[in-house]
Order: structure tokens, then C-alpha cells, then sequence
């Protein structure tokens, strides 16, 4: 009887608020790697060089975890499997990596994060077309999906769009915008960034399409390749392949790929083996229990998580647009959230829950004699 119950609430645990700590432990862990990916940049590495040691680390972190534990019920890699992890390495981790740090060199790790939020809505719309996602417009959770989605694109083009008094350090502000206005060449200094903050806008908006693609295909490769650490080994693998070749085509002197600066190792370490090896086996994980949609309704909780830090820790402005985003943000999330939960719980457990649901019926009803 306690077997049976324990095994029941660890279920429910599963099934109900762990995928929702997990991502939010995750946000943490991206919102922690594009202040890294910032600083080193700024610093001066390449963002190819980047991607390409983070994707060698994350294989190199994952391949022994894969052969020690996936060894023995692992299945042949077929064609299908092959092409689906290849194209998958190339949409959620080659191109989508370069993109954000592209994104991140020639704008603010701000605005990368809060124009990501377009992501979920991205994902949603595709996932709606490709009937990966039902949608349901008679019933309430349907209603709350689409709604949930519309309140936080609104929250996201708030965040982006709309900037606001300041409502922090109003003095360092003012005294920010007179030196600003003392400068003599800021007008041609602005120009000349504008077109490396239009190219950064692309990059990012290229990353949320990479990133909602890869969302539903990583969905589907996982029911036909239900091995988390090969799959995702294999991928960071394929990633690392297709990054390098470009990188040094484009790099061909050795001197960007040579690190030497702690910082900038930590910076790759942490961004292989937590922001890239953990994290794609935790999001397989959590695509696997709640589906692309309930992952890429997380990823506006970033944009929170970089205002607190610039709040925080870096003592930049908190603006009424990023406060009033925020909470729109939240408003929707919970709104799709709850519409998914709802879903989950009227929707008919899998064939193998329903078999283990019987087996435990049954062991009670014997305990019970």
C-alpha cells in the first residue's frame, strides 16, 4: 500500500509542477549564459568560436554519459534518425547558437531577451498548422491558450517597443542623457550603429524561427529516438561538425581559437556542459512530458530574469515599459499554462501510464485479500 502510494505521488510530481521548475531553472541557466556570452564578446571572441567550443564541450560532457547508460537498449541509427538529428543540430543549436550571439554582439543582452518572446507565439502558430498542438476555440482551454499567447506577444511588443519613465536611479539617468547631449558626434555615432542594430534584429529574429522549428521537430525526434543523452550527444556532435566547418572557412587564422583568459573558459564551460548539455536534455525531457508549446511558454521568464540581474547586480535603469511587459508577460504565460494543465488533466493517460495505473489497482487489490 505504501509502494502504491508513493509510486502515485511521485507521478503526480512528474506530471504536475516538476517540468514547471525544471523550466524555470532552466531560464535561469540562459538568462546566467547570454550575461557570459555578452561580457566575452565584448571582451572580443568571435561568436563562431563560441559556438564551436560550446558544442565541442557539450558533446565531449555528454558522450560518456550516452554510452554508459543508453549502451545496451539503444537501437540502430537509421537514415531517418540520422537526418532528423542532423537537421535538429543545425536548427536548435548551429544556426540558433550563432544567430543569438550575433544578435547579442551588436545590441543589449535586453532586447535580445525580450524580442525572443516572440518565440512561443512563433511556436504555438506552427505547432496549430502542423496539428502538433490542438486548438480548440469552443472550449475554455482553448480559449486560454490563444489568449495566454495574444497577452504575451502583447507583453513582448511592449517590452521592445515601449520604453517608459525610469523608475530607478532617475539621477544617473539625467546625468546619463546631459553627457549624452555634450557629445558632439552622437548623432553620427548613432547612425553608424543603426545598421549593425538592424543586422543584430535579423539575427535575433532568425533565431526565434530556428528555435520554434527545432521545438517541433525535437518533439517528434524524440518519440522516435527516445534516448535523451545519445540523441543529444549525437547532436551537439553533428552541431560542433557543421559550426566548425564555417568557423574555419570564415577564421583561418588559429590565434581567435586559442583562450586563454579564464574568463572566457569559464564562459565556454559553463555554456557547453550546463547551457548547452544539461539544459537540451532537460528541454528533450520536458518537450517529451508537456509538449514544444508548454517549453516555449517559458522563454519570456528570461526577459524577467536579465531585468532583475541588470537591476540587480549591474544597476541599470528599471523602466515602466519593461515593469508593465513583465507583468503581461506573466498574465499570459499563466493563462497558457493553465489551458495545457487543463488539457493534461482531462485528456486519456498514454497505453503505458493506463497499464501501470491497472498493474497498482491490481497489486492494491491483492494487498487488500
Amino acid at each position: 500500500m505504501m509502494t502504491t502510494t508513493t509510486t502515485m505521488m511521485m507521478r503526480s510530481c512528474l506530471g504536475g509542477g516538476l517540468p514547471v521548475a525544471v523550466m524555470f531553472c532552466l531560464n535561469v541557466v540562459a538568462a546566467v549564459m547570454v550575461s557570459l556570452v555578452k561580457v566575452a564578446m565584448n571582451g572580443g571572441m568571435n561568436p563562431l568560436v563560441i559556438v564551436t567550443l560550446q558544442q565541442l564541450t557539450a558533446a565531449v560532457f555528454l558522450a560518456p554519459i550516452a554510452f554508459f547508460k543508453e549502451r545496451k537498449s539503444r537501437p540502430k541509427l537509421t537514415l531517418e534518425i540520422f537526418a532528423y538529428i542532423f537537421v535538429s543540430a543545425a536548427l536548435g543549436a548551429a544556426l540558433r547558437q550563432y544567430m543569438i550571439f550575433v544578435a547579442l554582439r551588436y545590441t543589449t543582452a535586453t532586447f535580445v531577451t525580450a524580442f525572443s518572446n516572440i518565440a512561443p507565439v512563433l511556436t504555438f502558430l506552427l505547432a496549430v498548422a502542423t496539428r502538433s498542438e490542438a486548438l480548440d476555440l469552443k472550449s475554455r482551454t482553448g480559449m486560454a491558450k490563444l489568449l495566454g499567447t495574444l497577452v504575451s506577444l502583447a507583453g513582448a511588443m511592449v517590452l521592445t517597443l515601449y520604453k517608459g519613465v525610469a523608475l530607478t536611479h532617475a539621477a544617473a539617468a539625467d546625468s546619463q542623457n546631459h553627457h549624452q547631449h555634450l557629445r558632439p558626434h552622437a548623432a553620427a555615432d548613432d547612425a553608424a550603429g543603426n545598421g549593425k542594430w538592424t543586422l543584430g534584429t535579423v539575427a535575433i529574429l532568425g533565431n526565434c524561427v530556428c528555435l520554434s522549428c527545432w521545438f517541433l521537430l525535437h518533439g517528434r525526434l524524440a518519440k522516435k529516438y527516445p534516448h535523451v543523452y545519445s540523441c543529444n550527444a549525437l547532436m551537439s556532435l553533428f552541431s560542433f561538425l557543421q559550426v566548425a566547418v564555417v568557423g574555419l572557412c570564415t577564421q583561418r587564422s588559429i590565434s581567435p581559437w586559442i583562450i586563454t583568459s579564464k574568463f572566457n573558459i569559464l564562459t565556454v564551460l559553463y555554456a557547453g556542459i550546463v547551457g548547452c548539455g544539461v539544459s537540451f536534455v532537460l528541454v528533450t525531457w520536458c518537450i517529451e512530458k508537456r509538449g514544444a508549446v508548454f517549453v516555449a511558454a517559458f522563454i519570456p521568464v528570461v526577459q524577467i530574469i536579465v531585468s532583475v540581474i541588470d537591476f540587480s547586480i549591474l544597476h541599470e535603469q528599471l523602466y515602466l515599459g519593461s515593469v508593465l511587459g513583465s507583468v503581461l508577460v506573466i498574465g499570459g504565460l499563466y493563462l497558457l499554462l493553465w489551458g495545457k494543465r487543463q488539457e493534461a488533466l482531462h485528456c486519456p493517460p498514454p497505453p503505458k501510464v493506463a497499464e501501470e495505473d491497472a498493474a497498482d489497482k491490481e497489486e492494491q487489490q491483492v494487498q487488500h485479500n
